[in-house]
């Protein structure tokens, strides 16, 4: 893995772990045992390029698992039902899924930094965009596809929130019963 790659990777965590506020350059460079030289040369705009960067990387993983997750199965219901088990057994497993989540980065810096918000809104656009597909292979209006997939967008996002402060995957369970009755019934314009 080159420098820069190491240093999104590394930032990713500490950023998901602990906020934007509560990492400072200093712990990223010690952690990663980076020279200041070399953070610069690879983000010459400093610790918000450097953020961007990792948010980019978070949208293609992200992305990526859940176009993998939604490819593989043949309905939006079977698709959900499967990422939010997913979900929960890593939040099982690790204490943790806040790979899944940044909203403590958006709660920073959102009205801080228009490119900081745009990678986010990004981010929610591509997951929505996945959701309403598959609706649409189900059946569903594209209004209702698309009202659907900022619901589950919006469900997902909290759920995790809420596991991450509860410390319970409870709150993926919930929606886990009550969104496939959701995705059953086709909503009509």
């Amino acid at each position: 893995m080159d420098t820069k790659s190491m240093m999104i990777d590394i930032s990713k965590k500490l950023f998901q772990q602990k906020g934007y506020i509560g990492v400072g350059l200093t712990e990223i460079l010690k952690v990663g045992n980076f020279s200041k030289g070399s953070l610069y040369h690879h983000f010459p705009n400093g610790k918000e390029e450097l953020l961007i960067a990792c948010l980019q990387s978070m949208s293609e993983d992200m992305t990526n698992d859940i176009e993998d997750i939604f490819e593989r199965y043949p309905t939006t219901k079977e698709a959900t039902t499967a990422m939010i088990g997913q979900l929960m057994a890593n939040f099982e497993s690790e204490g943790t899924i806040s790979a899944y989540t940044f909203s403590s980065i958006i709660s920073e810096m959102a009205l801080l930094s228009d490119p900081v918000r745009i990678a986010c809104s990004n981010l929610y656009i591509k997951m929505q965009r996945i959701y309403s597909n598959k609706l649409l292979a189900d059946g569903f209006t594209e209004e209702s596809a698309k009202s659907i997939a900022v619901m589950m967008t919006a469900s997902l996002e909290g759920a995790i929130l809420l596991c991450l402060t509860q410390k319970t995957s409870n709150p993926l369970k919930v929606i886990l019963d009550i969104l496939p009755t959701l995705l059953s019934n086709k909503m009509e314009k």
